[in-house]
């Protein structure tokens, strides 16, 4: 079988993703900076264009890996339960945390689009970015924003957060696992808990309670932003 007919294979799509991921990782573990994530999607992309192999077919594949999403953030809910006691102790200060975060998130978007003369589309495009990919493309879409550079800026937001978040926090003197969790998890959704869930099960867990209840507030907070907008 040639690599044109096997790349039509649903294995192709996979073999692909575990191959490139695990090169990511390993190389994550020499040089911190390169996250897995970002470093296996340039090198899919790069693949695909070297050996002119469509997308199309990549995807076959890929959406297999897709559907196992759903099953890898419902995991978060294991973690979180151990710690349930956790967070409980520190609910009011991490509930405020991830309110200001939310808050700060949609009027710091909105702003830097305004301060830059962009569009009302643009800015409604941009304000959902700290949420997690399914609710942020949905927001955009009901606002009529483009659900497509929502998609894009939602996964940088989170890789850019999961590599310089950790880091930046520590040097702005936030060590603790109940700060880190809730900054994290706010800002950088998904890929952030992802990330720091490596180094803490308490800082994971915390961190995918503040993606889930972010998600919540800005989709409540967005409504009267979005009127006001209009």
């Amino acid at each position: 079988m040639s690599l044109d007919e096997f790349a039509w294979q649903p294995l192709f799509g996979i073999a692909l993703s575990l191959i490139c991921y695990t090169v990511s990782l390993c190389l994550n573990r020499r040089y911190a900076w390169l996250h897995p994530l970002f470093l296996s999607s340039g090198l899919i992309i790069a693949f695909l264009l070297v050996t002119q192999i469509p997308y199309e077919a990549y995807q076959k594949g890929g959406d297999m890996l897709v559907f196992f999403l759903g099953p890898a953030t419902v995991a978060l809910g294991i973690p979180l339960y151990k710690n349930a006691l956790r967070i409980r102790e520190h609910l009011r200060a991490i509930m405020g945390g991830i309110t200001a975060g939310a808050i700060s998130a949609l009027v710091l978007a909105a702003g830097f689009v305004w301060s830059l003369g962009g569009s009302k589309e643009l800015m409604v495009t941009m304000m959902p970015k700290s949420v997690t990919s399914p609710i942020a493309l949905e927001i955009s879409r009901q606002a009529g924003g483009i659900p497509e550079l929502t998609a894009v800026l939602t996964v940088l937001t989170g890789l850019i957060g999961s590599m310089f978040g950790p880091y930046l926090l520590r040097k702005c003197g936030v060590r603790d696992d109940i700060s880190l969790g809730t900054a994290m998890g706010t800002a950088a959704h998904g890929i952030g808990t992802a990330r720091i869930i490596r180094d803490s099960e308490l800082q994971g867990s915390i961190s995918g309670f503040a993606m889930g209840i972010a998600a919540i507030i800005t989709s409540i907070l967005f409504i009267p932003l979005y009127s006001w907008l209009r």
